[in-house]
């Protein structure tokens, strides 16, 4: 009877434990150990604001963090420039789950390059610009330069919605510095585009700073987001860059800027340049 009753006692034992932990597994607790980070809380992004920014490639820069600076400022329009499509992919991606900041995207490669952004021999990666946002774009173009000194560049451009205003805006990366004459080719085909839209924004790097002689024609055109900065003042252009050179900018095209924000950034030797714009 002892041996009998010992074999109940253990099954039941076995039972119980059994149910415990089914009720545990069942509850979708996987233990304190297993336990996921809280997210982020979800913000949404600034309906009238574009941002400018070379995020530095090859740099070997942790996407998770280029997300977050982004995500600081929670732009309506993002123009990124050194940009391998893996890389945006990734970016787009951690600003989604991350931040909860939701983009469309469109690409604006412009050179195959495994060496920058990986992929397979026979299929490279996708370098050049990239646009992110917010609302849907259409019309998207992508334009390489005739020449693009030592290195393949051009623009891309697509139609989208800013602050409550319909416009087109342009994203670019202009040849290095000291290739002037090469940069002044690649703005007459850049102002070309823009000169053709009433309302437009250009982003973008252009290696150049203010005065430089092959920005000219922009001036013409546009006008900087800080209205002290301007081809014939530079010592009030603020730098966006390491080495203390204004070499980004946000120019506009029939709209108005209500002010900018330089932010130094120690996941690029460029620094995020954004502006707010006037809304209708």
């Amino acid at each position: 009877m002892l041996g009998r009753g010992m074999r109940l006692l253990t099954g039941a034992l076995i039972v119980a434990c059994v149910a415990l932990v089914g009720h545990n597994a069942s509850s979708g607790d996987p233990g304190p150990s297993a336990r996921s980070l809280p997210a982020e809380a979800v913000r949404d992004v600034v309906p009238n604001r574009v941002m400018t920014w070379n995020i530095c490639n090859p740099c070997e820069e942790s996407n998770v963090h280029r997300a977050a600076e982004i995500a600081r400022y929670a732009p309506q329009v993002i123009g990124l420039q050194e940009a391998c499509v893996s890389d945006v992919e990734k970016i787009r991606d951690y600003l989604e789950s991350r931040h909860g900041l939701v983009y469309h995207v469109e690409y604006g490669a412009v050179l195959k390059n495994w060496g920058r952004c990986g992929g397979v021999l026979w299929n490279p990666g996708g370098y050049g610009q990239a646009i992110l946002s917010a609302a849907p774009m259409t019309d998207a173009v992508t334009v390489e330069y005739p020449d693009g000194g030592s290195e393949d560049r051009g623009y891309m451009a697509v139609t989208t919605t800013v602050g409550g205003q319909r416009l087109r805006v342009f994203n670019t990366h202009l040849a290095e510095r000291r290739q002037e004459t090469v940069r002044a080719g690649q703005t007459r085909v850049l102002a070309a585009a823009v000169a053709r839209h009433g309302r437009a924004i250009v982003l973008g790097d252009f290696n150049a700073v203010p005065d430089a002689p092959e920005l000219g024609r922009m001036w013409e055109l546009t006008t900087d987001t800080d209205p002290r900065c301007s081809s014939a003042h530079t010592g009030t252009c603020e730098a966006t860059t390491d080495w203390q050179s204004r070499f980004d900018y946000v120019f506009l095209r029939g709209v108005t800027s209500l002010g900018q924000g330089v932010h130094p950034s120690s996941y690029s030797d460029h620094h995020l340049l954004h502006t707010d714009l006037k809304t209708p």
